[in-house]
């Protein structure tokens, strides 16, 4: 056993015992799959993986718009660390950089103090009302708007939809520079284009609402097919190996809102319920 298979098994019997879950990964390769499927709080990563620089993977990540800068990434090296590596691990966006062996105690204190500082900055942006890299509504502020949007509905008695969607081209789950570039052709769409009437939010990395009044089911698909017939010139450079972009779409609508009295906040849950079981449209969704 080497000495980073030793340091990385250290680490994950101080971690588990603590409570947290620890998932391994041995290459960079499969670091960047295992981060997509389960969106890690804390990155530890070995600066001399077998396939990828530890380095290149920490910029990786930062360019990730599910990441960005708020997520603590570490980066170890086998021996001390010296000035020009730890400046290199700074510069890609790394947290720390530290030498092994690895002081477990020490180790584990300070991915606490990293946690509690990303928590802290994770509340402050959920108690914001607009997402800072499309400037459409955050969670919060969607959900506000919605209640809004939905009051007004039920005095004039009129339909109300709410649309989840995402990209369904699984090429966006990996090519990181495509769906960042995703994210921000998206937020001008809808500031340039959308109707006024409609609430648009990011409800989550590469996850939408929009809450449109006096629309149905039928009409909300519309305005995802002229979302992305709107991007389609922006497809090729977006995702040059996947063709036309599609976006999946979940809906749930309300014929007269006044007759459901339903939060729109169990409209937003429903429709992104009906996106991520694969319906397009419920059967409890009504025109």
């Amino acid at each position: 056993m080497n000495d980073q298979e030793w340091s990385a098994r250290s680490v994950e019997s101080i971690f588990g015992a603590e409570g947290y879950t620890v998932l391994r990964a041995y290459t960079g390769t499969q670091a960047l799959q295992r981060a997509a499927e389960t969106m890690p709080d804390v990155f530890i990563l070995d600066r001399q993986l077998p396939d990828v620089d530890g380095a290149e993977i920490c910029r990786r990540l930062r360019a990730d718009p599910r990441y960005g800068a708020t997520t603590p990434i570490i980066i170890t090296t086998a021996g001390q660390a010296g000035r020009s590596q730890r400046l290199e691990a700074y510069a890609a966006g790394a947290w720390d950089f530290i030498g092994q062996p690895i002081d477990g105690e020490t180790l584990l204190l300070k991915v606490r103090t990293f946690l509690d500082a990303k928590r802290a900055l994770d509340e402050v942006r959920a108690d914001a009302f607009l997402d800072e890299a499309t400037g459409l509504y955050t969670p919060r502020g969607l959900a506000l708007r919605a209640r809004e949007i939905a009051s007004e509905a039920g005095r004039r008695h009129q339909s109300l939809t709410c649309i989840v969607f995402s990209p369904e081209s699984p090429a966006f789950e990996t090519a990181v520079a495509s769906a960042e570039s995703l994210v921000l052709e998206i937020g001008r769409f809808f500031r340039s284009s959308g109707r006024a009437a409609d609430a648009v939010g990011r409800l989550g990395p590469l996850e939408f609402g929009v809450i449109a009044p006096a629309t149905s089911p039928i009409g909300a698909a519309q305005i995802v097919e002229r979302l992305e017939t709107a991007i389609a010139g922006s497809a090729g450079s977006l995702a040059p190996d996947t063709g036309r972009l599609k976006l999946r779409a979940g809906y749930f609508g309300c014929q007269d809102f006044a007759e459901e009295a339903l939060d729109p906040i169990i409209m937003i849950e429903r429709a992104g319920a009906a996106l991520r079981n694969g319906a397009s449209v419920p059967a409890s969704a009504r025109e």
